[in-house]
């Protein structure tokens, strides 16, 4: 019989991690490539606890457990996991280890899966066991998988060839990069585990994870400009085989671990922040000396080439037209009060399918009408779906996996009819500010992403209002729609990539937003391009950004009396650019809307 509560669940691991021979365990949401998104087979923590973000981790001791969410989550973790089983703690604030520390107790062994957790992580912990008479022990057997009576199998959808001209590069030009990088550090080979660095190295892309179009697999990079790869055989088509020719060699993926220990004698990279402990234990083991540099495939990646910018304009402008159709079908439909969250994220999927374009979402729709709108990540379901009331606000962030490009948008719409209260138009206007103080500002070659954040939150900072999320994540090209290594967010609390120099190339976000707890959210959200920029009389390298994202942002919810001279100039520019992209692909009442919501402000 199945386990049907979250309590049995809990009870179950308990029991298994005494058969262990373990006194606590820790759970992340991660894969053994540290995949922000994970497959079905590893979502081990939504299945012990009911949790559904995307970052988080439980501590499940004997006699009390704990559920670790960064600022994201906060309303969350509330709604979807039990207080009663739960401590709710917040991160950074709330340390992990800390917790493990004063609550395990001398002598108390914790386990945890060094497949799914970074070395520097587990060196952390233990450290911080060891100085209360604890101990850190890493498991053979993840204790949840002996107890998850209907765990789903890892999928065994086939690879496929990602274009080379959507790609703009071919493999073995990636791989002479990589032998060439290897070659400079005096290296043998580089262990890439992160699963969009296999496929961007390979030009390959797979269906193994919901929303990210990327396949389970490893690569060996070696200085000769050969590769193991490590997928299952069956998973590779001979049309794939023949594209990568002879100097990649397919292996099955469970020979990846023996494989490390063929490296003995060899220096061999590996990520400290994206290969998992168990690879480095692995190296270690093996005699070979496994150097710890970042994955050098991240930056690469990062910086789009000609191609991969023009394939992102295309996926954006037809993207763009699929919103707008949704937005004025909200228009009209949205005042009934017939629509909920559901209905309206289904619609809006389907108005993109029907570009014949697009291959999945590149994230799971935030539908958040009215207070669902202000948790930061909010995911729907038949439980909390609400309507969308006339005379509210709805949030709706969203985006596409097209071949030529990822996209991902945020519009904040007002459900009339009525005028949107002043409070609400302020709150919008401010966020609006900062978006268009941050799409605007030109900076020197050699700013990093910390040093930008601050713009988008200034007019809210005004106000004494802040958001608990960063102002801008990375992009990739038919990836990740989160990827490193730039960000643009605070630089204190540690948050990777906020010390990357922006370059030319790039694509972030620029989303900055604000959440009033109870009642209603705000986010505007565009792609932008970081480009070279010419100023006149100007010393050194300068650099800027190109909006890529382009969709109408809701007049309803502008109070024209904050913007600036130059800020409504940039917003007539703006939708003046939507307009000329967007409306050759419109027609009747879906462009006289259009016309409408692009008319000057």
């Amino acid at each position: 019989m199945l386990m049907q509560t979250h309590e049995a669940r809990l009870d179950a691991l308990r029991k298994q991690l005494e058969k262990q021979g373990i006194d606590g365990f820790v759970i992340p949401i991660s894969d053994e490539h540290l995949s922000e998104y994970v497959g079905s087979y590893a979502q081990r923590l939504a299945w012990l606890t009911g949790f559904g973000g995307s970052a988080g981790t439980a501590a499940v001791l004997k006699n009390k457990a704990a559920m670790f969410v960064d600022g994201r989550y906060t309303l969350q973790v509330r709604d979807q996991v039990d207080g009663r089983l739960y401590e709710y703690k917040s991160v950074p604030q709330d340390s992990l280890a800390e917790w493990l520390a004063a609550n395990a107790g001398k002598g108390a062994k914790i386990g945890f899966d060094p497949w799914l957790h970074t070395r520097g992580w587990a060196k952390a912990a233990a450290a911080a066991l060891e100085n209360v008479g604890a101990e850190l022990v890493a498991v053979e057997a993840n204790p949840i998988d002996a107890v998850w009576q209907d765990q789903p199998t890892p999928s065994a959808a086939e690879a496929f060839i990602q274009d080379e001209a959507l790609a703009g590069r071919s493999s073995a030009d990636k791989r002479s990069e990589v032998a060439e990088w290897l070659k400079a550090k005096k290296l043998d080979a580089a262990v890439i585990s992160s699963l969009d660095s296999v496929a961007w190295l390979l030009n390959i892309r797979g269906a193994d994870v919901e929303r990210t179009p990327v396949a389970l697999s490893y690569v060996i990079a070696h200085a000769d400009g050969t590769a193991d790869w490590f997928i299952e055989p069956g998973k590779v088509p001979a049309e794939v085989s023949a594209k990568l020719g002879n100097a990649v060699r397919v292996r099955p993926r469970g020979d990846f671990t023996a494989a490390l220990g063929e490296l003995s004698g060899k220096r061999v990279a590996a990520d400290p922040d994206r290969a998992v402990a168990a690879i480095f234990a692995a190296l270690d083991s093996a005699g070979a000396m496994a150097v710890p540099l970042t994955d050098p495939v991240v930056l690469p990646k990062a910086i789009k080439n000609q191609a991969e910018q023009s394939g992102h304009r295309a996926a954006q402008a037809r993207d763009g037209a699929a919103v707008a159709r949704f937005l004025h079908w909200l228009s009209v439909e949205g005042p009934k009060g017939t629509v909920d969250e559901l209905s309206a994220a289904d619609r809006l999927q389907a108005f993109r399918k029907d570009t014949g374009d697009l291959r999945d979402l590149s994230f799971d729709t935030i539908s958040g009408a009215g207070p669902n709108g202000a948790v930061v990540h909010y995911r729907v379901s038949e439980e909390t779906n609400r309507k969308l009331e006339p005379g509210s606000v709805y949030l709706v962030d969203s985006g596409g996996q097209y071949p030529d490009g990822t996209t991902d948008i945020t519009r904040t719409v007002w459900i009339g009819p009525g005028e949107a209260p002043a409070e609400v138009r302020d709150r919008n206007t401010r966020v609006l500010k900062g978006h268009i103080r941050l799409a605007t500002q030109t900076f020197p070659v050699g700013t990093a992403g910390s040093q930008l954040d601050t713009l988008a939150r200034q007019f809210l900072w005004d106000a004494g209002l802040d958001y608990a999320h960063g102002t801008g994540h990375g992009v990739g090209s038919f990836l990740a729609v989160h990827e490193g290594p730039q960000r643009i967010a605070k630089a204190r609390g540690g948050q990777a990539g906020t010390d990357q120099e922006l370059l030319a190339g790039m694509i972030l976000s620029n989303e900055p937003g604000y959440y009033k707890t109870g009642e209603y959210g705000i986010r505007i959200e565009n792609l932008v391009l970081v480009e070279p920029r010419k100023i006149a009389g100007s010393e050194g390298d300068w650099l800027g950004f190109e909006t890529l994202t382009l969709a109408p942002i809701d007049k309803a919810l502008v109070d024209r009396s904050l913007l600036s001279p130059a800020e409504l100039a940039w917003w007539n520019t703006y939708h003046a650019r939507v307009r000329e992209v967007l409306a050759p692909q419109l027609e009747g009442d879906a462009l006289a809307w259009l016309e409408e919501a692009c008319s000057p402000l």
